[in-house]
Formats: C-alpha cells, sequence, structure tokens
C-alpha cells in the first residue's frame, strides 16, 4: 500500500527544478535533539524530515502494536517539535523505496540523510533496496553512527575506548531548519499535506491490550532520566535483580533508547555528570548512589556491545552463534510447551508471573527475561528461534541486537558463555520472598499460604480448598518436573561441548565476538566471554 503525495506530473518537473530537499529519514531515532543526520541535513540545505511506517515490516513476528502506539506517540511529539524548528515531520505509509521516490519527484532530492539502524534481516534487506534506488536516481545516502555501534568493525580491539569517545563527545543541539516543503503544513494533516500518523489497524497489527504500558514521547524519556538519577536509582544496584521493586528502581528508559527518544550518548553523559555531582557533595548523601550510577554507566556500556554483535554477524537473528549447537532442540519441539510458557500457565507461579507481567507492562527487568529464557530454552526444551519472537512481541523496548544476542547467551548456544539453568522455585524464593508478586499477577493464587506459594502442587486437596483454589482446575499442574527437565537439559548442551572441532568453532566466536580486557594502549590483548563488570552474569536493566 502505497499513500504518497498526489500531484501532477507536471507539478513534479517544475517544483525539482526549484526545490532540491535534504530527505531525513528517521528510523530509530525519534528525536531532534543530538541528532547527526538532522544536523548534517540542516548545514547542507532546505530539509524534508521524514518518517515511513512500513506494513511489511510491522508484519514481521518480532513485531506489535505496543510498539507501535509507543512510537505513534513519539511521532506525535516529534512532529510538534520539529514544527518549531520549521520543518515539521512528513509521515508516510508504503515501501520505503517507492514513498522516497514520491518525495524525490515532488520536492528533488540533493541526498538522503539517516541514522546507521543495527535492525534485523528484514531491515537489511530494505536498505539495500534504498541504496538501489539512491545509487539509480543520483542521491547520495550518508549514514551516521547512532549509539556505540561501529559499522564495518575490523575488530574488536579497541572497541571499547572507541564507544568511550562516542559517549564523550559533544551533544548536538536541535537545529534550525529551513523547511523544503512548508506548504505541506499548510495543506493539513492529511495524505495530501503532513499526513497522519498510521493506527496499529493501518499496518496489519492486531488487538494488543498493554494496559500498563509505557508511554512515548521524547518528555517522558528525559523525566525519566532525570527521576532515575536524582530520586528513584539510589538503590538500583541492589533492587535491579527483583521484579518486586525494579519496576521503580530501574531506569525505564530502554524504550526510549530503543526507538531513539533519547541518545545513548545523552543518557552518557547524564550519569556522568551525577557522579561527578556525588563524587564532590555530602558523602552520606550520596551513599548508595555512586554504586548505582556506576553500575547504570555499566549497563549502557554493555547495551552496545551486545547490540555490535548483530551489526557483526547479522545470521545469529537466524543461526545459532556456535555452530555446534544447530540441531540441538529443533526436532523436539513442542507446540503445547510453547503456548502454555506464553500464556503465562506453566505451572511454576514465579514464571508464569513474570509473563503476565510483562504481557501487561511490556517490561520485565533483564533477570527475569533471562530466567523467562532459560526456562523455555533449557525446561521446555524450546528453540531460542521459537520462543524468541514471542518475547519480542512482548518487550515494548525490543532491540534486535540485545534480543537475538541474549536470546543465544540464555539459550547456552554461543559456546562462549557459562551454561546457566534458573532454578524455577529458588529463583522465586529470593526474588519474591513472600509472593507479592506472584498474588500481584496470579489472583487465582491469592488465597495460597506464603510458605508454599512457590510451590502450590505441594498443597493436598484440603488445603488447595481452604485457599480457594483447585490445581489443574483454577492453575496449572507443573508442566515438567523441573529438577529432572535440568539435568537432562543440561547433560544434551554439554554433550555439544567436546572435540576440536567444537574448539575451533569456540575459538572464531571468542575472536569475533568476546569483549576485551582494555590493555595500556586501549586496544585489547585477552579476549573474554561476556561477565558483567562484577564478574557475574551481565543484567541489561535499564
Amino acid at each position: 500500500m502505497l499513500t504518497s503525495m498526489e500531484v501532477s506530473s507536471s507539478d513534479f518537473g517544475a517544483r525539482a527544478a526549484r526545490i532540491q530537499a535534504q530527505i531525513v529519514w528517521f528510523k530509530r531515532d525519534l528525536r531532534a535533539e543530538d541528532h547527526a543526520a538532522l544536523t548534517a541535513a540542516a548545514a547542507a540545505g532546505p530539509v524534508l524530515p521524514l518518517y515511513i511506517a512500513e506494513p511489511d515490516w510491522w508484519a514481521q513476528p518480532t513485531h506489535s502494536g505496543r510498539q507501535w502506539a509507543f512510537i505513534a506517540e513519539s511521532l506525535r511529539e516529534l512532529r510538534n517539535a520539529l514544527a518549531g524548528l520549521g520543518a515539521p515531520l512528513v509521515i508516510r505509509m508504503g515501501d520505503a523505496p517507492e514513498i522516497l521516490e514520491a518525495c524525490r519527484r515532488r520536492f528533488g532530492a540533493a541526498a538522503l540523510w539517516s541514522h546507521e539502524e543495527t535492525g534485523d534481516a528484514w531491515s537489511f534487506n530494505r536498505d539495500l533496496r534504498v541504496a538501489a534506488w539512491a545509487k539509480a536516481q543520483g542521491v547520495v545516502w550518508t549514514e551516521l553512527q547512532h549509539a556505540g555501534v561501529v559499522r564495518r568493525l575490523r575488530t574488536r580491539d579497541g572497541w571499547a575506548k572507541r564507544w568511550d569517545r562516542f559517549m564523550a563527545a559533544p551533544q548536538r543541539a536541535a537545529p534550525s531548519l529551513k523547511a523544503a516543503a512548508p506548504e505541506l503544513a499548510a495543506e493539513g494533516a492529511s495524505a495530501r499535506g503532513l499526513g497522519p500518523i498510521p493506527s496499529a489497524a493501518d499496518l496489519g497489527l492486531g488487538p494488543d491490550l498493554c494496559a500498563e504500558r509505557q508511554r512515548g514521547g521524547r518528555s517522558e524519556g528525559v523525566a525519566l532520566l532525570e527521576s532515575f538519577l536524582h530520586r528513584r536509582g539510589r538503590h538500583y544496584r541492589r533492587e535491579m535483580s527483583t521484579p518486586v521493586a525494579a519496576f521503580e528502581a530501574c531506569s525505564r528508559l530502554s524504550p526510549h533508547l530503543a526507538w531513539g527518544t533519547l541518545s545513548s550518548r545523552e543518557a552518557a553523559q547524564a550519569a556522568a555528570a551525577r557522579l561527578i555531582e556525588l563524587r564532590g557533595g555530602d558523602a552520606a548523601a550520596a551513599r548508595g548512589w555512586i554504586g548505582s550510577v556506576q553500575s547504570f554507566q555499566a549497563r549502557m556500556h554493555w547495551r552496545c556491545h551486545f547490540m555490535q554483535k548483530l551489526e557483526d554477524e547479522p545470521a545469529i537473528e537466524q543461526r545459532c552463534m556456535h555452530r555446534a549447537f544447530e540441531g540441538l532442540r529443533e526436532a523436539e519441539h513442542d507446540p503445547a510447551r510453547l503456548s502454555a510458557w506464553e500464556a503465562g500457565e506453566t505451572g511454576y507461579p514465579f514464571i508464569d508471573a513474570c509473563m503476565r507481567a510483562l504481557r501487561a507492562t511490556g517490561w520485565m527487568n533483564f533477570r527475569m527475561r533471562s530466567m523467562l529464557t532459560a526456562f523455555a530454552s533449557y525446561h521446555l526444551w524450546l528453540d531460542w528461534r521459537r520462543s524468541g519472537p514471542h518475547l519480542a512481541r512482548m518487550f515494548t523496548d525490543f532491540e534486535p541486537g540485545i534480543h537475538w544476542s541474549q536470546m543465544q547467551m540464555q539459550s547456552g548456544v554461543t559456546g562462549v558463555n557459562t551454561t546457566r539453568v534458573y532454578n524455577p522455585v529458588k529463583q522465586s524464593l529470593d526474588q519474591d520472598p513472600d509472593g507479592v508478586f506472584i498474588r500481584r499477577w496470579l489472583p487465582e493464587l491469592t488465597g495460597c499460604p506464603a510458605a508454599l506459594i512457590h510451590t502450590p502442587w505441594r498443597l493436598d486437596d484440603a488445603a488447595q480448598a481452604a485457599a480457594g483454589f483447585r490445581l489443574g482446575r483454577d492453575y496449572p499442574e507443573p508442566i515438567v518436573d523441573h529438577e529432572t527437565a535440568a539435568r537432562a537439559a543440561k547433560a544434551k548442551v554439554h554433550a555439544r561441548r567436546s572435540g576440536a572441532a567444537y574448539r575451533e568453532e569456540t575459538a572464531r566466536v571468542m575472536q569475533k565476538h568476546a569483549s576485551r580486557k582494555p590493555g595500556r594502549d586501549g586496544g585489547s590483548r585477552r579476549r573474554r566471554a561476556d561477565p558483567a563488570p562484577s564478574g557475574r552474569q551481565l543484567k541489561l536493566d535499564l
């Protein structure tokens, strides 16, 4: 479906003769501040800010209505911000090369500007088609670095220093704009003017009830950053792991970073400034804060580290990072287990509470994301390519580079990370000892005694009746015995970890993707798998 600016062919030639637009193509960068492509385009000439809503992209199994709702809110705010700068946002729905050609015919196009995108296979192939269009029409397309991810990186040596330099560079103020199409604003928000913001139904997306979803828009992101660094984040380091506290203690910036209402540089520099303030102030007032801000800084770094993996090897969206693990789970897929896990009906209360909370909010803290993935991969023996799309759809903050790297890491198919199988009962007792979180999301277990809410299958019939539920009717019995399933899964995974070919492939993965221990020259001479700065497993709780 193509919704374009419809003018007569005679108008095309006349307009192109007097206008040469600098088209700024917004993708995962829905802001005017610290926007390299917008700043460069504004310096080059009249600007046409453009967002293309692509139905074929939204038809991918990783995308959902909750993600679009966040984007739509962000687009409304971005349009107003750009209008205040002099050139309001034009929104079109359809195929990117066709939309860009319609813009070129109407306004001419001196250049196309955008940020680099570390996306999925679909967006990569779309960009190839856009590049072919630009070459055929003589339009120069300039893509500028976004976040700390480096395109065409030859080696990970020195990557950390490059990241530091990028994040320390001065932020770009929102530029004044000379509109390439000033008449569009006067034509109104219609197909002939700026273009309406499509609905989820327009994009072919079905209903996606996410009652507690975070709101989109730059103002929301700015407010979250300020409240986290100055009010909410004091106990971030110790509270990020438990969902009881994480919804408040974590920054909740992840959707704003994923869709670009905030730049990574903004968040990194705000954290650095806050750390300076804390270190120069009252020691008692800073207690707890310094460690928490440092943890946030580390996670900003590791966020780009994982995105870099997909940039360096796009195939990891679809293929095991370590090829020895291909064929490990695929033949034993059980659709019933997948459905129960997706619905939050596995019979393990903490697992199900996390899944239901994710479905209702679009967010979950990292430890629980890891646990959900590991439970699917080990206990239910589901291939990460089967469970991954569901989680992607549930995440308002879906970021392909982080998502697919972590799906593989938590499923044990990277070959360079420790096999980590979460005990769902132990996690429940550790992270939600009083059952507060479980009762919030599993009301059918509200009457369950605190001592057994983590293991309701241990209640006899009389105790179940007293608690107001019956196992197998109101809440399911455990889908598997978690201890037996874990032992079997570990044995299958470890059986693949031997032989010269395995070690050779492991060396390849380490060379390609492992983090580097900085040397004196800022490069790296030792490779390591992906520990968190503390030496424990990374938690990307943003």
